[in-house]
């Protein structure tokens, strides 16, 4: 019953706007970002930009989408933003795929701004150019949890990133590796898929030169991650401090291990203390159009503080 009532909750969670493929333009199967991109570039060079898409990471996903739609139902047309705008529809879409998706979708021109859930790789910001610039939304880390009902909650609440890195690699693949006073079933470990950044923090944080083990179930998203291990009482997974704190909104499915120590809370992610953490950002490699500039605005309001919060994030910024 747990994991039905938590799939149905975290589901219900994430506000889709409207999604577009993150494809090249030459390549794009839907007709709505073809017709997206042609006005968004046009033959007139400074020609109004009434369409904006945004591509890459699913931890960013429902933030943006979220004040896409809010935005877009409080204007609705340019001219109510900003008199000396044109009176053109609004529209921003939003298209999941995963960090690196959204680096490359950007590169390939067939978005405005590229979604991360990870700090950005030097080669990508140097094929980005000089242009290139990020805006920070909110700071993630990844919790290193545990189903509720694993027997482990009542054991220990602490493991070391030695022991993590033996779980995740497979070397410890039963319970009672872990712990002798464990059942000695099979440890099922559950990561984000190669493309998402949490996989890259992950990699970079806590397994070093290891590799994941291949037996680890992949998920497409933070939030189908975290359904995942609150569906198998044996899962572990490195869920977001966001969707860890979605899951347990009505009720605890899910349990967070401190990792050498120290728990994951706010105050640990903001004093750095908690080391498996990583900003929650877009980038852009082009100055912003006035249009584009009047989103992002609206994205570093106190209605973007809100957004932030409700999908359990820490905002990275203050409102004045």
């Amino acid at each position: 019953m747990k994991s039905k009532k938590l799939i149905a909750l975290l589901l219900s969670a994430v506000l889709v706007f409207s999604v577009a493929a993150c494809t090249p333009k030459e390549s794009a199967s839907s007709d709505t970002a073809e017709n997206s991109q042609t006005e968004s570039t046009g033959s007139d060079s400074n020609a109004f930009k009434s369409s904006i898409m945004f591509c890459g990471s699913t931890s960013l996903y429902p933030i943006i989408s979220s004040l896409a739609s809010s935005f877009t139902e409080e204007y609705e047309t340019w001219n109510t933003v900003d008199s000396s705008f044109p009176e053109d529809h609004i529209s921003i879409y939003v298209a999941p795929g995963g960090s690196g998706v959204g680096v490359s979708a950007l590169l390939d021109g067939t978005c405005d701004f590229g979604m991360l859930a990870r700090t950005i790789k030097d080669t990508e910001k140097e094929d980005l150019g000089d242009g290139y610039t990020e805006y920070i939304v909110a700071k993630d880390a990844l919790t290193v949890s545990v189903n509720a009902e694993n027997p482990i909650c009542d054991t220990i609440d602490d493991m070391s990133g030695e022991t993590i890195r033996q779980i995740f690699s497979g070397e410890f693949t039963t319970w009672d590796q872990v712990d002798s006073s464990l059942p000695g079933e099979e440890i099922q470990v559950f990561i984000r898929d190669l493309s998402g950044g949490a996989y890259e923090v992950f990699q970079n944080t806590v397994m070093g030169d290891s590799e994941v083990t291949p037996a680890a179930t992949q998920s497409a998203s933070m939030t189908e991650l975290a359904t995942n291990i609150a569906a198998n009482q044996w899962a572990i997974g490195y869920a977001g401090f966001g969707a860890y704190n979605n899951a347990n909104e009505n009720e605890q499915v899910l349990q967070a291990m401190k990792v050498d120590g120290v728990e994951c809370t706010q105050e640990t992610i903001l004093s750095g203390d908690y080391t498996i953490q990583r900003p929650v950002m877009f980038v852009g490699n082009t100055e912003p159009t006035e249009s584009e500039q009047a989103f992002i605005d609206y994205v570093f309001s106190d209605v973007g503080v809100e957004v932030i919060e409700d999908n359990g994030y820490i905002p990275a910024f203050t409102v004045e």
